[in-house]
């Protein structure tokens, strides 16, 4: 993932048209699911979503209902199963389904292309690579973190958590959950077909809604760039707290072994013989502070690469996701209205000519084409109109995540405080055992003085 500026948000439907222009004889558009024109509405089916009460724009959602919506646990399955090609299975657990299934990579490819095609105008996280060969346990393991995050978006996310796909792919126990998954998406067209707002989507999007965007998409911008430095350096604490960790261990294992070495002493140097015995005897018993410090270092350092680096990571998949999602409605429902209003335009304009030269009326089956084409427009404007409303509804939720902020600093402040307190009273308890270090002039153990004095000649 890298840290670059947020890519703007489309403009209004009528730009771009010598774009359209050109593409328009390469790549026509294609119709989407048929949908009754605007002037003959249809009563909704049974299943259709509902309008909830107040305005349907708005978002009245506090992060800690998102986050309240489910916790859903991603751990790996010790076995491998297959004959030839072994792979990785995970367990995936939902607290609020109650339920425990098993999952591989793939499984979660498919999960992930249902959601992109029921819900094409909302922040669908990115699933994290696939390496055909030679995964070692540091990929498998971020693979693993990565998938957690986002299934926990996907989860607390709130037209998809209240989404059949969800709880079939977090509940189903049977076998080829692949092709149920494939057939629930198959089966019902995406979020605009089923949305009883669809077609009214206009009406609810405020006037200056490119200023409002514009606005956010800098905010959003910025912050991404910033969670993004933030994340490196807290990744990078992480990774000095587990050297620390390993060199503790190391300096106190060291100790051991010179305290160990039965190395005998020359002869010139029998008249120190006892010194330096019980000088070995307190350097073999340091070890076992120096591997409790160890201990201390990599606690700490493991906690704040959960409660912190994780949730960072968490919060930069969300923004990423808002990022493609603006690439989604840009690249894709924008530009085949775009394409759709030229070629209308074009087919206007040889009506006008047909007239001219006095032609012959057109076939009624030219006739119903170009009203088909008509309605294919005007669906094309609904979606547009839609997929603005979507985006205004997902900026709201990245902003719904902000408090996480609170929450990442809490984590990183409390792990400092109890990792240094920690490590603080290993240290004190050394400091006794060191009085045996330091032998006075008639052989009785002397205070440490401060290196300055120790260290001084006279």
């Amino acid at each position: 993932m890298t840290g670059g500026a947020m890519d703007p948000l489309p403009t209004a439907p009528g730009a771009a048209a010598a774009e359209a222009e050109a593409d328009e004889e390469a790549d026509p558009p294609a119709a989407d699911s048929p949908v009754p024109p605007v002037s003959e509405p249809r009563a909704p089916d049974a299943g259709r979503m509902q309008v909830p009460p107040g305005n349907p724009l708005l978002l009245s959602l506090t992060l800690q209902e998102l986050l309240a919506r489910d916790a859903v646990q991603v751990e790996l399955v010790p076995e491998k199963k297959g004959l030839f090609l072994k792979h990785v299975e995970y367990e995936v657990c939902s607290q609020r389904f109650r339920s425990c299934v098993y999952r591989r990579y793939n499984d979660f490819v498919v999960f992930h292309e249902a959601l992109l095609h029921k819900f094409p105008y909302r922040m669908v996280p990115a699933l994290p690579p696939k390496r055909m060969l030679g995964a070692d346990r540091e990929f498998i393991e971020a693979r693993r973190r990565a998938l957690k995050r986002f299934i926990n978006l996907v989860a607390r996310h709130p037209p998809f958590s209240e989404d059949a796909i969800l709880k079939l792919f977090l509940s189903f126990s049977g076998p080829d959950v692949q092709n149920k998954l494939k057939e629930s998406a198959q089966c019902v067209g995406d979020e605009f077909m089923n949305c009883k707002l669809a077609a009214r989507a206009k009406d609810f999007l405020p006037a200056d809604i490119q200023t409002q965007f514009a606005m956010s998409r800098e905010l959003i911008r910025n912050i991404y760039n910033s969670f993004h430095k933030l994340r490196d350096r807290a990744e990078r604490m992480v990774s000095r707290a587990i050297d620390n960790a390993a060199d503790l261990l190391i300096f106190g294992k060291e100790l051991s072994a010179l305290g160990s070495d039965t190395t005998p002493l020359p002869s010139w140097a029998s008249l120190n013989s006892s010194t330096w015995g019980s000088l070995k005897q307190a350097l073999k018993g340091l070890s076992v502070e120096f591997a409790l410090l160890a201990d201390k270092a990599a606690q700490q350092g493991k906690q704040e690469e959960n409660d912190v680096v994780e949730k960072l990571n968490l919060f930069l998949d969300l923004l990423q996701s808002y990022k493609d999602l603006c690439e989604r409605h840009e690249k894709g429902v924008l530009h085949k209205h775009q394409r759709a209003l030229h070629k209308y335009s074009l087919m206007k304009r040889q009506m006008v000519s047909a007239t001219a030269q006095s032609r012959e009326p057109e076939s009624v089956e030219r006739l119903e084409a170009r009203i088909e084409e008509e309605n294919v427009i005007q669906t094309m404007e609904l979606r547009n109109y839609f997929s603005l409303y979507c985006l205004h509804q997902e900026t709201q939720l990245v902003h719904v995540y902000l408090p996480l902020t609170s929450h990442i600093l809490g984590a990183f402040v409390n792990s400092q405080i109890q990792g240094h307190k920690e490590m603080s009273k290993v240290w004190n308890d050394l400091q006794p055992k060191l009085r045996c270090l330091f032998v006075g002039p008639h052989g009785a153990p002397a205070p440490p003085r401060p290196p300055q004095d120790g260290l001084s000649a006279h």
